[in-house]
């Protein structure tokens, strides 16, 4: 299979960026997305010209680290999967192709179509983790949890932090993300503790990040790897507006609504 493509290029989040046009050649149908890159960079290495640069990790489909806008949609257009998963074989031979970073105030340009993505990070500091003492793993069974609790959490647990859901909504809203990380703690009980001052906590720091707010459009869930649900949304909103009404940040409370 032979592709066109068109890659931003961009030396740092200073620099002015621009589009450049290679060709990849020789690709193979069971290529996955990065292994055509690393083609690409190769015989950019072999002329003595820069290689474009771009994340990527594990490489199955579990870090998110690889995300790149291909066409305009995050990770590609292969729905449920990472940009390491995208196939090659999903596009036409002959196609031409554009590759873009993730944009979003918050996500700086390191290079290329590689971005700081540690504004997530911010917000998981802000309230995203359970500040109990663990100790050693527990006996099964120790804590018992409804089904319908563990799946939800579980479902939510999925979020894998890549920010496709940032790049994909036309507000740059981490709404999703944080949703997310909020709904897998709160539906256990080792996490309902805290849920009034995690609901606060990390909504302050998602605006102070430069994140937008979220206006439903539902690119999020469209765009995300692992099929997070829109729902998740709606219930850190209801958390959020119960601990802004009745429990300030510095209160604990030991259950959730």
């Amino acid at each position: 299979m032979r592709f066109t493509l068109r890659v931003w290029r961009q030396k740092d989040a200073r620099s002015p960026g621009r589009f450049e046009t290679f060709e990849a050649s020789d690709v193979s149908p069971d290529m996955s997305f990065p292994e055509m890159l690393d083609r690409v960079n190769e015989g950019l290495v072999a002329k003595g010209l820069e290689p474009v640069a771009f994340d990527s990790d594990c490489r199955e489909g579990i870090c998110g680290a690889c995300g790149i806008m291909v066409n305009g949609r995050a990770h590609g257009h292969t729905p449920g999967s990472t940009t390491c998963e995208l196939r090659m074989r999903r596009f036409e031979d002959g196609e031409t192709l554009v590759l873009e970073p993730f944009r979003a105030r918050p996500f700086s340009i390191v290079s290329d179509l590689s971005v700081d993505r540690s504004a997530l990070e911010g917000i998981l500091l802000a309230g995203g983790y359970v500040s109990v003492g663990a100790g050693s793993a527990p006996d099964a069974h120790a804590i018992p949890v409804p089904k319908e609790d563990a799946d939800r959490a579980m479902d939510a647990a999925q979020c894998i932090g890549c920010g496709a859901c940032v790049a994909a909504c036309p507000n740059a809203a981490a709404m999703l993300f944080g949703a997310a990380k909020i709904s897998h703690l709160a539906a256990l009980p080792q996490g309902k503790v805290e849920w009034s001052r995690r609901a606060l906590n990390m909504a302050e720091a998602m605006d102070a990040a430069g994140f937008g707010a979220c206006s439903r459009h539902g690119e999020c869930e469209a765009a995300c790897p692992k099929e997070i649900p829109l729902g998740n949304i709606a219930r850190w909103n209801r958390h959020f507006i119960l601990a802004s009404l009745f429990a300030p940040p510095e209160r604990a409370e030991e259950s959730t609504p």
